[in-house]
């Protein structure tokens, strides 16, 4: 393998023996997302009709890791046990602010029982953000989260959206929560697609937070569609850019989202593994 080391120790060789050094196209491999994982809030209405079918039919496009929101009133050992028969694993799970504000002990529990790794807080409802004491507070319950479950052997993080990259009383508050947070108790998991609409760049957070970030909500964005979330590739997200950042940023794992479609869900899915397959980073 050729190492800017080796490179370094050629280029003086060849320089001393009066020769050409040519290094090979392939000289620095490409890579490529090697288990692409599926947040399954993008099928939701699916999984409300057919739980186990749809689970199945997103298996089937080649989706190796689920991210669930919710579990349909399915039993933690239910949705373990499907999970097994498909072949795929489910590191990740969101849980609102609320479960692991008043009943973390319980979510832990829920999470162990399905063989989650890693805890989500997706979502901040309006009246929790009104303020910078607001996001102050949330910091407070995240760290509390994040402490009780680092105990339990789990990774906790926090999932943005775009609000948390607009000012408000003249500061951002993903820089706030980042400020407020413990970082070796709360992650991110960084979701690109919004964070490109409320255009902010993603590579720069990972230089100035390196290894904060634990998961990428793969989302790809065209605001001048009505859905605004569209099939990856289709919209302005830079994800060659991006994810040739990941170990800076420290994640993990790598999560497509597609919040609205005008297409069958399944479909949208489809077409956006297609494009993970083919994309070279």
């Amino acid at each position: 393998m050729l190492t800017r080391r080796n490179f370094l120790q050629s280029a003086t060789v060849a320089a001393a023996g009066g020769a050409l050094l040519t290094l090979p196209e392939t000289s620095f491999a490409k890579q490529k997302i090697k288990a692409p994982g599926i947040q399954l809030y993008t099928v939701r209405a699916e999984m409300a009709k057919d739980f186990e079918g749809t689970l199945k039919a997103v298996a089937a496009l080649g989706y190796k890791e689920f991210e669930f929101a919710g579990y349909n009133n399915k039993s933690p050992q239910e949705v373990k046990t499907l999970l097994g028969n498909l072949g795929v694993t489910a590191p990740s799970a969101h849980f609102a602010l609320a479960e692991f504000d008043k009943n973390i002990n319980k979510t832990i529990d829920i999470a162990k029982g399905v063989g989650h790794s890693i805890l989500i807080c997706p979502f901040l409802m309006p009246d929790q953000r009104k303020t910078l004491d607001d996001y102050r507070k949330v910091a407070a319950i995240l760290n509390k989260a994040g402490e009780a479950c680092k105990k339990a052997g789990i990774t906790f993080g926090y999932h943005n959206h775009d609000f948390e990259f607009k000012e408000v009383e003249g500061k951002l508050p993903m820089d706030l929560l980042l400020a407020e947070c413990d970082k070796n108790l709360v992650k991110i998991e960084l979701d690109l697609g919004w964070m490109t609409y409320a255009g902010k760049d993603p590579v720069e957070y990972f230089t100035k937070h390196p290894g904060r970030f634990i998961n990428f909500h793969v989302k790809d964005m065209n605001p001048s569609t009505k859905e605004i979330t569209v099939e990856l590739g289709r919209g302005n997200v830079d994800f060659k850019r991006i994810f040739a950042k990941s170990k800076l940023a420290g994640v993990k794992h790598y999560f497509v989202e597609q919040d609205r479609s005008t297409m069958s869900p399944l479909e949208s899915i489809k077409i956006s593994m297609e494009y993970l397959k083919n994309l070279e980073f």
